[in-house]
């Protein structure tokens, strides 16, 4: 071949590679098509390229033919041998006779001559190209000169695709790890979304579409105030703007008003969302804690109750030793038969007091277990007379018109005295919250196929509709401290649902208050 033909072959060949190798974005093709090129184009017999490793302190081979395993597996270091040298030069080496080299490191078997060029890219020596061959002074500076231009072109597509595999590899750890971030989100029993520095949302995981009732195809790109104007109401969208102009976070804890109009107990914390250092949204996380305050609540109650029954046993057993004193002397005098009738009636109702006093003690236990106590048939209508004897003084003296609008009742199994305890507190809860010259109504009657309905209602002030659910509270009291225990309306259900019966407030009354009393046919 003439040394024209020559010239234009490769001068096409190092066209051709530059257009190729500037297409290859996969490194290990790239690689392989480079020791493709050499050997179709420069017809070399054998070929090896050795990149820079990361700590620029070695040269790791990455491609190679015609060289042994155990000549291209080992690390070679940068400044040993030829290509350690062009490594730390930046300068090709043309060996013609190895035999003159100290430092050689072995390739290929029987190598002779040696040429190495450096690949660069930016000003940077990123690895060397070599070739070697048996035959003393088989390269020249022709071939030096070629193969530099080759290994520059190359160099760069090394570089490119380096750069497209780190990109690509970045990319699939970026979705890799968005993936993981969006799977936790959407797994986390909180409602968690953003807002940009407009407030429009751009992201709303699945328990806030649960919470919320609206999906993320609704709340992505939409105004967090248009979606619930609330917001601003509740003071949370003047916290968004807070967070937004200082970057400090924000904790707040609220009765919220849903889109269906039902409240829920929340607790939201919001969060700056950060860019180099710069506020671009907040980080919104809704925690529902309206159930957990409800079982707290209860947990409290429990508490309670349990404490009252365990000074229940003190308090009754304290209270039953000077009952069973009076109980004891009222006996002694009713035996004494010196006493007039009237007299005589005075200690019998001392006696049927005593004898009273001594249940209401024992209920005090029924904080702690069921007390059911002697059931017999029993007229309600007369329990609640005789109740009235005793409260006579108080009633007359507070000048309450009283009246009486009692039917005809079946008896009814039930205990006498604990019934006598309901009636007392209620009668006396009517007459204290009443001034005077007011009216307290009593009445009774049948319902529901024999079932007992007693009520008692008074022209006072009422209830406050705020205080209506809690009266039935253990320790609830509206009185001034020291006045009341907040006991009373308590123990009363209690009886009355101890009975299979219900103690119920009428919810619309003309005025006063009216607490009713429902008991069924089997009681």
């Amino acid at each position: 071949m003439s040394p024209e033909t020559q010239q234009q072959k490769l001068f096409q060949a190092l066209i051709d590679i530059g257009k190729e190798l500037a297409s290859i974005t996969d490194l290990d093709h790239l690689l392989d098509r480079i020791l493709e090129i050499s050997r179709e184009v420069f017809r070399f017999e054998n070929a090896i390229i050795r990149l820079v490793t990361e700590d620029g302190q070695s040269l790791r081979t990455v491609a190679s033919f015609g060289f042994s395993a155990e000549s291209t597996e080992p690390l070679l270091m940068v400044g040993r041998g030829v290509m350690g040298r062009v490594a730390s030069s930046g300068e090709p080496m043309l060996i013609e006779d190895l035999t003159q080299l100290d430092d050689y490191v072995v390739g290929i078997d029987d190598a002779r001559s040696e040429l190495a060029v450096p690949l660069i890219s930016r000003d940077r020596v990123i690895g060397v190209f070599n070739v070697e061959s048996p035959r003393p002074g088989a390269f020249n500076q022709t071939d030096c000169d070629a193969l530099l231009t080759m290994a520059g072109q190359a160099a760069i597509a090394i570089e490119n695709a380096r750069l497209y595999r780190d990109v690509r590899a970045m990319s699939r750890a970026n979705e890799e790890l968005h993936q993981v971030n969006d799977r936790i989100l959407q797994s986390v029993s909180l409602g968690i979304y953003t807002v940009d520095r407009q407030l429009r949302i751009t992201s709303w995981n699945k328990r806030m579409g649960r919470m919320s009732g609206i999906s993320a195809q609704q709340a992505l790109g939409k105004s967090v105030l248009e979606l619930f104007p609330v917001l601003e109401e509740e003071g949370i969208a003047e916290r968004l703007r807070r967070v937004l102009a200082t970057g400090e976070a924000e904790k707040l804890r609220i009765l919220h008003r849903g889109r269906a109009g039902g409240n829920r107990l929340q607790k939201r914390r919001l969060a700056p969302l950060k860019e180099n250092g710069e506020t671009i949204g907040v980080v919104v996380i809704v925690e529902d804690i309206t159930e957990f305050e409800k079982l707290l609540a209860q947990t409290i109650q429990s508490e309670k109750l349990a404490e009252v029954g365990r000074m229940s046993a003190g308090i009754a057993h304290e209270i039953n030793n000077p009952l069973a004193v009076i109980g004891y002397a009222g006996q002694l005098l009713l035996r004494d038969g010196s006493f007039d009738a009237e007299q005589r009636e005075l200690l019998e109702r001392i006696d049927s007091e005593v004898s009273r006093l001594k249940t209401l003690t024992s209920g005090l236990l029924s904080f702690s277990g069921n007390s059911a106590g002697k059931r017999k048939g029993t007229d309600l209508n007369k329990v609640m007379d005789d109740v009235l004897v005793l409260l006579g003084y108080e009633i007359n003296r507070k000048q309450i018109n009283l009246v009486r609008n009692y039917s005809e009742l079946p008896e009814v199994a039930v205990d006498g005295n604990a019934f006598k305890q309901v009636f007392i507190n209620l009668i006396l809860n009517a007459v204290q919250a009443m001034d005077n010259g007011g009216e307290l109504s009593l009445s009774s009657r049948t319902y529901a196929d024999a079932g007992v309905k007693l009520s008692i209602s008074d022209n006072g002030p009422g209830i406050p509709e705020g205080l209506r659910d809690k009266i039935f509270e253990p320790f609830f009291t509206s009185r001034k401290d020291g006045e009341g225990t907040g006991l009373g309306l308590y123990i009363c259900r209690k009886i009355v649902t101890d009975h299979g019966g219900d103690l119920r407030l009428k919810k619309k009354v003309d005025a006063g208050c009216c607490f009713e009393i429902l008991l069924p046919a089997a009681s």
